[in-house]
This record gives structure tokens, sequence and C-alpha cells, in this order.
């Protein structure tokens, strides 16, 4: 099934083609971010990625965005479990 991004079960695809990587201005695009915040997150080894070409290009694999979108999904969880609701305390 599409999500209007172009993901699917099991990853991104163009034409019905599976895509395994996919540059970081995709990976801002997808996540909602600036490019620097995305090559941020490369830098710091959140969101494992590699250097490919002559120019050294970043790529992200598919299935490390996920894990990485997962990954904050959990954090993030976790983070609102364990604090009140600011707006009702605050409210």
């Amino acid at each position: 099934m599409d999500d209007g991004c172009g993901a699917r079960r099991g990853g991104w695809h163009t034409g019905g083609v599976p895509r395994r990587f996919i540059p970081l201005t995709e990976v801002s695009e997808i996540l909602d971010i600036s490019s620097a915040q995305a090559y941020a997150l490369v830098r710091s080894g959140d969101l494992p990625a590699i250097k490919v070409g002559g120019r050294g290009q970043w790529r992200v694999e598919t299935s490390e965005l996920e894990s990485y979108i997962q990954r904050m999904y959990a954090e993030t969880r976790q983070l609102v479990s364990g604090r009140p609701d600011d707006d009702a305390t605050n409210g």
C-alpha cells in the first residue's frame, strides 16, 4: 500500500521498482526537515548512510530510514508516557 510519498511495504518504489538507497534530499522531504538537519542526522550517526560516487554523495538505505522512523516513534512514546500532560496541568 502506498502512503503518498512512495513508501510501500518493504521500501520505496519508483515506477514499480523497489529502491534500496535514496539521497539526503529525499530523506529531508520524507521527514519534512531541512537538508542540513538530514545531514546532521547522518553525521551524528543517528541515521546510517553511505557516501557513493566520485563526489561522495550521501545515500540512505530505505530500510535504515524505516528503522530510524520506528526508533523515533518508540522514543516519542517513552517521552510522552513518562511525562504528565502539560496541557492539562498548565491550561
